[in-house]
């Protein structure tokens, strides 16, 4: 799997994105502008000691990623989309995108994809969900469609065990 980032803001929401990539064996794509540098304190502590873990690539800008990466089949997830996030067949090799924390996927590129445009329902007024939150619901569904392949699906106590 692959998670795209397009010109995140804020550094924390990326560490807390790139925490859940190593924990979900997923690569993390980063377009610049990046609101933060890689080295960012925030950035740092939020992804713990795991930043270390991540496969991350970083790209000049949108071009320079869809050039790089060709023929991805990419999902775009925005509060404009048609389709619910549980619609769509995620492939284990796709990307799913997400945009800027003030302003999401710029409507340019919303419209060359509309039928891979994506959003989580939301109750009421509310107009978004918090970036790295919004990239957990979906990457997980994305896992869960795939069985999730190669992860840890037994829990273990630390001091006890389970009663039969």
């Amino acid at each position: 799997m692959n998670i795209v980032l397009l010109e995140p803001e804020m550094p924390a929401n990326t560490g807390n994105i790139g925490r859940t990539c190593v924990a979900a064996d997923t690569r993390l794509h980063l377009i610049r502008p990046l609101g933060f540098r890689l080295n960012d304190k925030m950035l740092k502590r939020a992804g713990l000691d795991y930043w270390d873990k991540l496969d991350v690539t970083v790209y000049d800008d949108y071009e320079d990623f869809r050039e790089r990466n060709p023929g991805a089949k990419i999902y775009m997830a925005t509060t404009k989309a048609e389709r619910l996030y549980t619609e769509p067949s995620y492939e284990p090799d796709c990307y799913i995108m997400f945009g800027r924390e003030s302003a999401g996927i710029p409507e340019e590129i919303l419209v060359e994809n509309r039928e891979r445009c994506v959003r989580i329902p939301m109750w009421g007024e509310i107009r978004s969900l918090n970036l790295s939150n919004s990239v957990s619901i979906i990457l997980y569904e994305a896992l869960r469609q795939n069985g999730f392949r190669g992860m840890n699906l037994a829990g273990q106590l630390h001091r006890l065990s389970w009663e039969p």
